[in-house]
């Protein structure tokens, strides 16, 4: 297990430094080839982040960037993790990054991960970074604990890139990319605020532990980097 721990005093300064460990691997992605990806997830945690990015100046026009996972609901929907990137990420000098969509509203859920299966083949691999929080249940991205299919979607062998997910903790189908799929980036980076997340996290380090997170945080494969605040 590698993981790198960074505890900050305010989620300011947490959300700064996610930004800078970002921009370090957009750019180290770019340098060594011709377009980089960047994973992100939603929610409120990564909102000031995201406005961060967004005001630094990249060569946004070569970033593919792509949600670790949605509500299969409207892009102007409260809930649609795309519309809140689109508001707050991909604007200013990141207006110019190509944004992909993880729900398409023409497509019946069953089709939409053979959709994204074929789209992330033209994109850049390894991810230059995986953005990602934590729920108070230990799920990551929409890995669940209790959706029907989680030992697929924690399987790091898994081929497939994505999943559909049911779970009683949203009244949402989703669409969540598997975790053998957001360990092909060059660096996870697990952003969270608040004691009782914290306390998840320090029991899902455990190998014994029940969480989805724990199969994320004992996996010998990508490198993970916690940043947190109260």
């Amino acid at each position: 297990m590698t993981i790198v721990e960074e505890f900050f005093a305010n989620r300011a300064l947490a959300s700064e430094a996610s930004a800078h460990h970002m921009v370090a691997a957009i750019k180290r992605r770019l340098a060594a080839s011709p377009q980089a990806t960047l994973i992100v997830g939603g929610g409120s945690t990564p909102k000031a982040c995201f406005k961060i990015l967004a005001d630094t100046d990249l060569k946004w026009n070569r970033v593919h960037i792509l949600p670790s996972d949605e509500r299969c609901v409207p892009v102007d929907h409260d809930a649609s993790n795309e519309g809140m990137i689109r508001r707050l990420l991909v604007t200013n000098y990141a207006a110019e990054a190509n944004l992909l969509n993880m729900f398409d509203e023409d497509l019946l859920p069953t089709d939409q991960c053979s959709v994204i299966e074929e789209r992330m083949e033209s994109i850049a691999r390894p991810f230059a970074v995986s953005l990602l929080g934590i729920g108070e249940d230990g799920h990551f991205a929409s890995l669940f604990p209790d959706s029907c299919r989680i030992d697929d979607g924690l399987n790091p062998d898994n081929k497939r890139n994505c999943m559909l997910v049911r779970t009683s903790a949203s009244p949402h189908l989703r669409v969540s990319l598997t975790m053998s799929a957001l360990l092909d980036s060059d660096e996870i980076l697990l952003l969270f605020f608040g004691d009782s997340k914290r306390e998840v996290y320090e029991q899902a380090k455990l190998p014994d532990s029940d969480y989805p997170l724990s199969k994320l945080l004992n996996q010998k494969r990508t490198p993970v980097r916690t940043i947190w605040a109260p």
